[in-house]
């Protein structure tokens, strides 16, 4: 957005001291259809002069940030840009205009902020102002300038991750329990399968009774022992 080089119904009085022009010129105000009266300099030969009238009037611009209503704010205005006004009336006094009604805007802007539903407050404005005069404006909110509600989501947060964590850990230790309670029951059959004695024994003979005792005494020996796998008695026919 370039300024224009109008100069009608700008100045009513000029007043001149070496090369510094004064000017008494109508502004617009934050309120709409009413301007106030307002005296502007122009024909400085450097910047740096320029900008230093400037920050006398507004000490806000180009000096950081400062606080307007509470709310932190930065007004920079591009170097490029001083240097067309500072011999330009007509945009010199847009520049004056609007760095003298950014404190109105920050409060209104705050203001209404707070009306929004949680009632958030603004938390930063920035104006820029370009090489060509374009205003940007950037500005964040928060409903929870304090910090409360962040503390308590991350309290509960913590207190889920918590609940969390233990839950895994019980998993994991019933998991633990399970695997070495099947372990267990794998070793003892393993054990026990280690431990079952197989063996056959064959008596033979021609009577019965005396053949079944046989068997039993036989049976009844361990593993280790001495017992034939075949035990014979005489056959008396």
């Amino acid at each position: 957005m370039e300024i224009g080089n109008s100069y009608s119904s700008y100045a009513a009085e000029n007043t001149k001291e070496g090369n510094i022009i004064t000017s008494t010129v109508e502004l617009k105000t934050s309120t709409p259809g009413k301007t106030r009266t307002e005296q502007i300099k122009t024909g400085f030969s450097n910047v740096n002069d320029y900008s230093s009238y400037l920050q006398d009037k507004y000490s806000y611009m180009n000096t950081g940030t400062t606080s307007m209503e509470g709310v932190p704010t930065t007004v920079s205005v591009s170097g490029a840009f001083l240097k067309k006004c500072m011999n330009d009336p007509e945009k010199a006094k847009y520049l004056e205009e609007n760095l003298a009604a950014i404190p109105d805007c920050v409060k209104s802007l705050n203001n209404h902020v707070k009306m929004a539903p949680g009632s958030p407050v603004v938390t930063y404005a920035n104006y820029r102002i370009d090489e060509n005069g374009n205003i940007s404006i950037m500005s964040g909110s928060t409903n929870d300038p304090d910090g409360k509600i962040a503390r308590e989501n991350a309290a509960r947060k913590a207190k889920e991750q918590k609940a969390k964590k233990q839950r895994l850990e019980k998993k994991r230790a019933e998991k633990k329990e399970q695997e070495e309670r099947l372990a267990k029951i794998r070793a003892e059959k393993k054990a026990e399968k280690e431990n079952l004695q197989s063996r056959e024994i064959t008596v033979v003979g021609n009577d019965v009774r005396d053949m079944t005792k046989k068997l039993t005494e036989a049976m009844a020996q361990p593993d280790t022992a001495a017992v034939p796998k075949t035990v014979g008695l005489d056959f008396k026919i």
